[in-house]
């Protein structure tokens, strides 16, 4: 509600007010910000509460889903090229990536954008030495009642495998279940007979699917399911297609705005031109209607 106040009082409180008020002076130059185009990815990692529940719904799903899967003597969540022996009586496990998954690196994320710095290898292990990531929402319940139940917890990363003890050591610290070996299958870890392609975590699969009938698979990139052979909006496609029905049962994906392989999959997967190229041709992959 407005007040009214009489002629003559509200012309001695504007004047009052106009003798108080300090003498302008030019604003002081604000330094100028580099734009960066992960900013608000980043920023709604951190600070949405629609990113915490997206990862809950998950989590809680999967959880709800996880003693069916227990009870079903033929529910695998590896794809044929990845189940290299018969899954019928071997232990249950679940296969998770580690970052972005069940850890929140978004600190990193975020330094970067305030340094107007780029991913690179030494930044991200010195990172990874502070284990000072965070859980994500319904990580550390699902996993704990995977192990409660007598299911392997398998972390399946692309981190480097001379990044074992302190990745291991961040997720006791938050009370993650660690336990046996192959645990933490990082990259680098060697299976015999297969052939390390790139950052593919399919020899990886292939050494786990020797092990154990996996119930349920988490991550939030393809990757972490399924090969991609074609880094393309269509090769990814297809890498997936097979597998729809899947999602939400056997497979749940996470989502990850900050980085990730769709992003190199909108300029060529060339890292190598030029930031203003490779900016642009994220603007040219948008859709206008």
């Amino acid at each position: 509600m407005r007040l009214r106040l009489p002629l003559a009082l509200a012309a001695s409180v504007l004047l009052a007010g106009c003798a108080a008020a300090p003498s302008r002076r030019a604003a002081a130059p604000v330094a100028a910000v580099a734009a960066n185009d992960n900013l608000n990815a980043v920023a709604w990692a951190q600070t949405a509460i629609e990113h915490d529940l997206v990862y809950l719904q998950a989590y809680r799903d999967a959880q709800s889903r996880l003693l069916g899967a227990l009870h079903d003597p033929h529910w695998d969540a590896l794809t044929r090229e990845d189940r290299v022996v018969p899954a019928a009586g071997l232990p249950p496990a679940v296969v998770l990536d580690i970052d972005e998954t069940v850890l929140d690196n978004s600190p990193y994320q975020a330094r970067l954008v305030r340094n107007g710095g780029a991913y690179d290898e030494a930044s991200w292990a010195a990172w990874c030495k502070e284990e000072r990531a965070r859980a994500l929402p319904g990580a550390l319940a699902f996993t704990r009642f995977a192990a409660a139940h007598g299911i392997a917890v398998i972390y399946l990363s692309n981190r480097a495998k001379d990044l074992d003890t302190v990745t291991l050591a961040n997720l006791r610290k938050l009370g993650f279940p660690v336990s046996g070996p192959d645990a933490f299958l990082g990259l680098g870890t060697v299976e015999p007979g297969c052939t390390q392609v790139g950052t593919s975590k399919s020899c990886r699969r292939q050494r786990v699917s020797r092990q154990y009938r996996v119930l349920m698979q988490f991550g939030d990139q393809l990757g972490d399911f399924v090969d991609v052979h074609a880094n393309t909006e269509a090769g990814r496609r297809q890498a997936i297609a097979g597998y729809m029905q899947w999602i939400g049962r056997r497979w749940f994906v996470l989502p990850n705005p900050t980085y990730g392989s769709w992003e190199p999959a909108l300029f060529h997967n060339d890292w190598s031109a030029p930031a203003a190229e490779r900016r642009q041709e994220k603007i040219d992959a948008l859709r206008y209607n």
